[in-house]
């Protein structure tokens, strides 16, 4: 991939050193182009971990049809595993696989949902934050369950949210997406605000809990019979 980021082939130590210093590329403010296309994109993995398999759906952005949209592409890309799982470094062992899927999309798109964090991380460079930097993207990430942080309880109506925060800073939000269902957990990743996330989030809402980009991603990546593309 052309200007690539950063080396794969790190140890634990040096993963951990360089996290820290990619957190400060983020762009914490709205730069985003007008959006015609939105990608949800979900990892999995197969042969007791040895294969990692990423799944993204692009989908035509219409806010006249929202939250039904038209799935333009999807794609399966496998490769082998490159690190082992060690907690806070997920994104080493899952962006490789993802950069992957991308290079073979016909059309970019210009906002990334992920099925993960963004900043809320304990070095505050989540998934969906390191991968947003290495396409320099607007990427979200939405993650089924807390990684990192504190929160007060949040209403139980859809729509309802309340800040995540670490460290006296707001790093996320509790989003009720779907009403007396667990919530989810939204952080940005990077070129997007947090408001603009819960936004973004909210019109991609279907009849789930999950916004439709990372539930059809989540669907494609559970499909372990699905062929290569």
């Amino acid at each position: 991939m052309k200007n690539a980021l950063h080396e794969w082939n790190l140890a634990p130590q040096e993963a951990i050193a360089l996290q820290k210093e990619l957190a400060q590329r983020l762009e914490p403010a709205d730069r985003i182009d007008p959006v015609t296309h939105i990608a949800g994109m979900d990892i999995g993995f197969e042969d007791g971990g040895d294969t990692t398999r990423a799944a993204i759906v692009l989908l035509k952005w219409d806010p006249a049809t929202a939250p039904d949209l038209a799935v333009v592409e999807q794609i399966v890309h496998r490769e082998p595993t490159r690190m082992p799982y060690i907690p806070g470094l997920l994104s080493f062992r899952e962006i490789p696989a993802a950069l992957g899927a991308f290079e073979k999309l016909s059309v970019m798109p210009e906002l990334i949902m992920v099925d993960g964090q963004g900043i809320a991380h304990p070095r505050r460079l989540g998934i969906a934050a390191h991968l947003g930097l290495w396409l320099d993207l607007p990427t979200i990430g939405i993650a089924k369950s807390r990684l990192y942080g504190k929160h007060e309880d949040v209403g139980e109506a859809r729509g309802d949210w309340t800040p995540l925060r670490a460290k006296n800073a707001t790093i996320g939000a509790v989003l009720r997406s779907r009403a007396k269902v667990k919530p989810v957990f939204v952080s940005p990743g990077h070129r997007i605000s947090l408001e603009t996330s819960l936004e973004w989030v909210v019109r991609c809402l279907g009849r789930t809990k999950l916004p439709e980009p990372t539930r059809l991603a989540d669907r494609l990546a559970s499909r372990r019979d699905q062929r290569k593309k």
